[in-house]
């Protein structure tokens, strides 16, 4: 069925369903910051408090070429009905969780599943879609995502504060189901799957392994471990490993995960590495700059939020208008001047000093926002228009994939540069104006780990001018990664000067 065959009611009922579904995924990887502390005091198991995070990340990672890949092949209702169900299976489980253990355990069946509905949202609303109208169609999904990270955490304080943190996963069956009947009825194929059906079970075994070994390094590098340690080494050679294992079934499958030859297509290459180093540079931003803005500059959480809001706002703003005018004027402009609005907020950042105002960090974070929003969408349809449509599923996931590689990379360079400069510091202050006021078993747990200055037990330890000191300290050390960021968006607009300077429906 072609998609002008679809009737108009069809469509916009296939469009809610769709978008429900990303709502539902989005939003649950938005409210757990604002739940976890509550968790943690009823669960304990403090020393697994990132890891519920991170295995939720990392099997969100693993899914997404394999769901899209398998949208090639198989039809887009049965896979996008299995991934709700799975991510429904992981949240029932994570509510009636007794332990942090069992809840990092479903948190990973959870990012299965939310892996599958975020290749699919997009493979979907681009498979209904002609060429010249993807844009608008990819612009939803982006607003989607904006309008989850406005409620998320809201929404959580709300749910921990008048019901239980349980809910936060029970919420989930109700909206999950809806979408599910939504797709159930609505959801019909529009593009020709491939003729031969043949799963490529070594590329994804080994697919498997590179992915789970180069993130669990970016990880714990730096943090739990040196770059230098037994443990990351050893990690980087089962990746080394295991991509040649992938490379060497890629070329001997007839069906592979992913086909190496599209890395000979310009608009391929040059959008996923454009939109890996954009991903580097705002998820750096928007992971650190609450560090800068509640340290440095001694802001509430609720001014803090603020000023990630207008992160969110420039993301889904910019990523609705290009949406809308890419048809129109070509998604090489609009890469191009993301990377320029991206480059113009990065070097707001790193101007940032003690006097910074409120309003210049939101102005910063806007205008990150802005140029993200421009790159992810404009990127996601070069990538589209590169390939055949009956390998639209994995070009699709390549991008989502590639974004989520870009920000996972990011953040695990700069959370090692500001634990190694925060290390330094945290000496010279302890050696100076603070010596003896920090008791050396505190003072370690900070130097291996400076997130470890933000957990409860350790701040209790601390004296009001100590953690001023500290806080300062970090805010100090922040600026480097700003300076990265800046340095990965510089390499963001020189990837775009390599995008073919076609328009929407001018590619295959």
């Amino acid at each position: 069925m072609p998609p002008d065959l679809l009737s108009p009611k069809r469509r916009l009922f296939l469009i809610l369903a769709t978008l429900l579904a990303l709502f539902l995924a989005a939003l649950d990887t938005l409210i757990m910051s604002a739940v976890m502390p509550t968790i943690v005091a009823d669960l304990g198991g403090l020393h697994l408090y990132s890891w519920v995070f991170s295995t939720y990340l990392l099997s969100r990672a693993v899914a997404l070429p394999v769901f899209g890949k398998l949208a090639d092949l198989f039809p887009n209702r049965t896979l996008y009905l299995v991934s709700i169900f799975i991510f429904l299976v992981g949240s029932v489980l994570a509510g009636m969780a007794q332990s942090m253990m069992a809840l990092t355990v479903f948190r990973a069946i959870q990012g299965i599943g939310a892996g599958g509905n975020f290749a699919l949202v997009y493979i979907v609303l681009a498979d209904i879609s002609e060429p010249e109208n993807r844009g608008r169609m990819m612009s939803y999904a982006s607003f989607v995502w904006g309008l989850a990270s406005v409620l998320g955490p809201s929404l959580g304080g709300f749910i921990v504060s008048w019901v239980s943190w349980r809910w936060i996963f029970y919420i989930n069956v109700p909206i999950g189901l809806l979408s599910m009947v939504g797709i159930w009825f609505f959801l019909k194929e529009t593009r020709d799957k491939h003729e031969v059906i043949e799963i490529d079970y070594a590329g994804i075994i080994t697919l498997v392994v590179a992915i789970l070994s180069f993130l669990t390094a970016f990880l714990l590098g730096g943090r739990e471990y040196s770059w230098t340690s037994l443990p990351i080494l050893g990690l980087f050679v089962l990746f080394a490993l295991s991509a040649m294992g992938f490379y060497v079934a890629e070329k001997r499958s007839n069906e592979p995960i992913l086909c190496f030859d599209f890395f000979r297509m310009r608009g391929f290459s040059s959008a996923n590495g454009l939109v890996f180093f954009s991903s580097v540079a705002i998820f750096s931003l928007s992971a650190f700059s609450p560090l800068f803005i509640q340290g440095a500059l001694g802001q509430s959480p609720f001014q803090l939020g603020i000023v990630m809001m207008f992160l969110s706002f420039g993301w889904s703003a910019g990523a609705l208008f290009c949406g809308r005018q890419s048809n129109r004027w070509g998604e090489k402009p609009f890469s191009l001047a993301g990377g320029l609005i991206l480059i113009v907020g990065c070097v707001m950042a790193v101007r940032f000093s003690a006097g910074t105002s409120l309003w210049a960090c939101a102005a910063a974070m806007g205008l990150a926002g802005v140029g993200m929003g421009f790159t992810s969408i404009a990127t996601l349809l070069v990538v589209q228009n590169s390939v055949e449509k009956t390998d639209l599923g994995v070009a699709t996931s390549s991008h989502q994939f590639t974004r989520t590689l870009g920000g996972t990379v990011g953040i695990g360079i700069c959370g090692s540069l500001v634990t190694s400069r925060f290390a330094q510091v945290a000496d010279t202050l302890n050696e100076s104006a603070l010596q003896g006021r920090i008791s050396p078993a505190v003072m370690d747990q900070i130097r291996q780990n400076f997130e470890n200055f933000f957990r409860p037990d350790v701040q209790q330890q601390l004296l009001p001018d100590v953690q001023t000191a500290l806080h300062q300290a970090i805010g100090s050390c922040v600026i480097d990664v700003f300076w990265l960021a800046l340095i990965a968006a510089v390499i963001c607009l020189i990837f775009g000067l390599f995008l073919p300077p076609k328009t929407a429906g001018e590619n295959k």
